[in-house]
């Protein structure tokens, strides 16, 4: 039975959490099997995983790394001269095009593309007004995509790209709803960008006096803004990753990434497509970067933070922790895969 498909035949809602790295299925164990690059030192909140062998990694200090064999090897495939840069998103389309996203203020915020596996990259974008700073990008397929900005003059930034990532266009903003008091994207695990099909596209907030997520429903032009009832009224809160299945079922996880800080109503769920949302039951315990839906499941979601790892069986409305070990970011691919990846070099497969 292939992991994704163990997973989700767990169907208790809450139990004790499990030891690091283990899920008990009643069938066997599936648990987070490390695959370790041999960086330590490196936080990778950028992860795109492609299939079963193929998975992309981008962290601090400028680096980028990918594997073709499923993690037993590791090549580093950083872009020369980016040893300053925080590499916090990778979009990868397969063993050899991808796209990576540097944060920060002003110039610091790049986009790097590459076309050979990561031999060589081209800087397709570097941003050049200060009151910038981008997050997250996402794509609908291999040519379109967007760059998410926090706001800048009251709205929130958008880069478009209609080749691949090779060059990118600011988007106008008189579609955008003004931007709450305080409000931006959490640069937190590359999943406050968020595509579904070939033109919807939802973007996450914190910071502001609620934790909303808006909508467009045309590649970024026009937008619709919706509140949660996760946390927010504070630059640590807010909704931190989305995850959506179809154009109407989606998840939202966060809460407050302060360790000492408690994160109750850490999860939302949405069966509309963002134009409402409820909180979930019995929330993850704790706050939440990173969440992804498991291959082909209409109920089966995984949560991750750096207190754990969380499953859902019902659609996001529970969640029970199945880990213990600290992750930054997750994804699910069609081929019935997982991997995870955060902070002290960790990264990690989902096997039985």
């Amino acid at each position: 039975m292939a992991c994704a498909a163990a997973l989700a035949a767990l169907t208790v809602p809450t139990a004790e959490a499990l030891p690091s790295g283990q899920a008990n299925t009643g069938r066997g164990s599936v648990h987070w099997a490390a695959k370790d690059p041999g960086t330590p030192q490196i936080r990778f909140r950028g992860l795109a995983a492609v299939d079963r062998r193929t998975a992309w990694l981008a962290g601090t200090g400028g680096t980028v790394l990918r594997t073709t064999d499923g993690g037993a090897h590791w090549r580093n495939v950083s872009p020369p001269g980016a040893a300053d840069l925080q590499f916090r998103d990778v979009t990868a389309f397969d063993a050899r095009r991808a796209v990576a996203l540097a944060i920060g203020e002003g110039e610091s915020s790049r986009v790097y593309r590459t076309g050979d596996g990561g031999t060589t990259w081209t800087e397709s974008f570097r941003n050049t007004d200060p009151k910038a700073f981008y997050d997250c990008l996402a794509f609908f397929d291999h040519r379109h995509g967007l760059a998410l900005s926090d706001p800048v003059e009251g709205k929130f930034r958008l880069l478009s790209t209609a080749d691949g990532g090779r060059t990118w266009r600011v988007l106008p903003s008189d579609g955008m709803p003004p931007a709450l008091d305080g409000e931006a994207g959490f640069a937190a695990s590359g999943q406050c960008l968020i595509t579904s099909g070939p033109q919807d596209v939802w973007l996450a907030t914190g910071g502001g006096a609620h934790a909303r997520v808006l909508h467009s429903a045309d590649r970024g032009l026009t937008w619709t803004a919706a509140d949660t009832p996760v946390p927010a009224g504070d630059p640590a809160k807010g909704v931190f990753a989305l995850a959506f299945r179809d154009r109407t079922h989606g998840i939202a996880v966060g809460g407050d990434y302060r360790p000492d800080r408690s994160s109750p109503r850490s999860a939302a769920v949405t069966a509309d497509g963002g134009r409402t949302w409820r909180p979930a039951a019995a929330p993850p315990p704790a706050y939440r970067s990173g969440a992804a839906w498991l291959p082909h499941s209409r109920t089966a979601a995984l949560a991750v933070g750096p207190t754990g790892t969380d499953l859902t069986t019902d659609g996001g409305d529970s969640w029970r922790t199945i880990d213990t070990g600290s992750y930054d970011t997750v994804a699910c691919t069609p081929d019935l895969s997982c991997w995870a990846a955060g902070e002290q070099g960790r990264v990690a497969r989902l096997e039985r």
